[in-house]
């Protein structure tokens, strides 16, 4: 839509909308730019003028804007006479000054032609640029190169390799596609890339749990290991280490329901109050050994190394893990059913659960409930927190970590638990309706088939058949008519 066809109130609160920015970048301009050289071209009034100036060029002439770019062609000569004959050594031979006035210039056309959020947006961002000068300028020191080079290597994996990988079955083994596969390598890849930058640019005080927390959600296992390593250091049970480690784990139960969200929020919903029971016990655990620490012991060093998370041939090694278990899963569920997938959950819990747990969120499982995908889940996790147990124990010494692995396996226990309340109706219901079914085929054998061939039924039979079948939750009506022609 051109300014021409705008109403015209619409129109006078477009100019007002390109006027008040440029009000408000001028300001932020003269604060950073014109403190010590009042020279500098640009400002509160010359912004809101150049923004004015170039909305009436642009409606003077809209279809081709010819009358504008002339304006823009003599804002840049002006410029370019400005800087080329500044004085040695001016603050002015900056380039942000002439973007700022160019901007302004543009202010005004792209607040009639535009909806009101993107000129709002693109102000309110150069304003940031324009505030924030000094602090920008200090990430240099900051942030080192290897950071910029991850934060380059997270790029390729979400806007380049993301993109491009095929959304169609590449095999009949599976269902899952290869968009699927590397999905879950960026889904897993972000939190842990998440966790890395708080772990090693957070600091709150008056928080020593905190790089546990954030270990947990990175790797609840590689944190368990770094703990113990540190009980068998200090040589004795530290109530303060082995809060760490259980901490981890309960965030561990965060960190599924938030990977699973992603993928089936279906299946997060449903597996909400059992993580998140679970998280509060885990929780209240750790509250109780921090509360345990003698007043003479020195806070324990809870920190986990750092690692940064974004490897490229780790991140392939994952995806190639991932279809491994999707394949192994599909096959397993095919020949020993819902049982031996259950059982797969249970021997992938001594290893990585993630690529297990995002296959079955994804529908990697076919043929099994939400329920029974719920059950799947529950058993991994309890799974690994048996072997955390066993790593805490082999790492820190079982004097020293003994608190910490009972700690995680009443926590498996009650994933154990929480796993059996899920299954046992659907076992239940199960196990009904094939008791209900043989009862009615038995039924039927013995009503049907003889007056099929021209015999009449057994009376002894037919009663039996009929109470059985009523016991097992068969139809009342039928099992009546059966009990009359047993009674003739």
């Amino acid at each position: 839509m051109t300014g021409a066809e705008l109403a015209p109130l619409e129109l006078a609160g477009r100019l007002a909308l390109a006027f008040g920015l440029a009000v408000f970048l001028g300001l932020a301009f003269e604060e950073v730019y014109k403190r010590e050289d009042r020279s500098s071209p640009g400002g509160v009034r010359t912004f809101p003028m150049l923004a004015v100036s170039s909305a009436m060029l642009y409606l003077i002439e809209p279809q081709h804007a010819l009358a504008f770019i002339a304006g823009l062609l003599a804002l840049a000569l002006w410029l370019h006479a400005y800087l080329h004959n500044a004085p040695p050594g001016s603050k002015s031979t900056s380039l942000m000054i002439p973007v700022s006035n160019l901007l302004a210039y543009l202010i005004g056309p792209v607040a009639l032609t535009q909806p009101p959020w993107m000129v709002v947006a693109v102000s309110v961002t150069a304003v940031i640029l324009l505030g924030t000068r000094e602090q920008l300028h200090r990430l240099i020191e900051v942030v080192p190169q290897d950071e910029l080079l991850t934060a380059g290597k997270f790029l390729i994996l979400i806007g380049i390799i993301l993109p491009l990988v095929p959304h169609q079955p590449i095999t009949a083994a599976t269902t899952l596609t290869p968009y699927h596969v590397w999905l879950a390598v960026v889904a897993v890849c972000t939190l842990s890339y998440m966790s890395y930058l708080l772990q090693k640019y957070v600091s709150a005080p008056n928080a020593a749990l905190l790089p546990a927390i954030l270990g947990g959600l990175y790797s609840s296992t590689a944190t368990t290991v770094v703990l113990a390593k540190r009980q068998r250091e200090v040589g004795l049970a530290r109530s303060d280490l082995t809060a760490g480690i259980v901490v981890a784990t309960a965030v561990m139960y965060v960190r599924l329901g938030v990977v699973i969200a992603l993928f089936n929020v279906h299946l997060a919903l449903l597996l909400a109050p059992a993580l998140g029971s679970l998280f509060a016990f885990g929780a209240g655990l750790a509250a109780y050994e921090w509360r345990r620490i003698e007043g003479r012991q020195h806070a324990a060093d809870l920190s986990v190394p750092a690692v940064n998370p974004l490897q490229i041939p780790t991140a392939f090694i994952f995806a190639s893990i991932f279809v491994v278990i999707s394949v192994v899963t599909a096959w397993i569920r095919v020949t020993f059913g819902q049982t031996g997938v259950l059982i797969m959950a249970a021997a992938i819990g001594a290893t990585d659960i993630d690529p297990f747990v995002i296959n079955s969120a994804q529908g990697g499982v076919t043929g099994l409930s939400a329920t029974m995908l719920s059950t799947a889940v529950l058993i991994a996790a309890s799974s690994n927190n048996i072997a955390k147990a066993i790593y805490a124990v082999a790492f820190g010494g079982a004097e020293s970590s003994r608190r910490a692995a009972w700690m995680l396996v009443v926590l498996a226990i009650l994933g154990f638990a929480a796993a059996a309340v899920y299954i046992l109706p659907s076992a239940q219901f199960s196990i009904s309706n094939r008791t209900s079914s043989l009862a009615s085929s038995h039924l039927k054998d013995a009503y049907v088939k003889p007056l099929n061939k021209g015999l009449k039924p057994d009376r002894l039979t037919l009663i039996e058949a009929a109470n059985t079948h009523v016991k097992t939750g068969g139809h009342h009506g039928f099992s009546q008519e059966v009990r009359r022609e047993a009674g003739r």
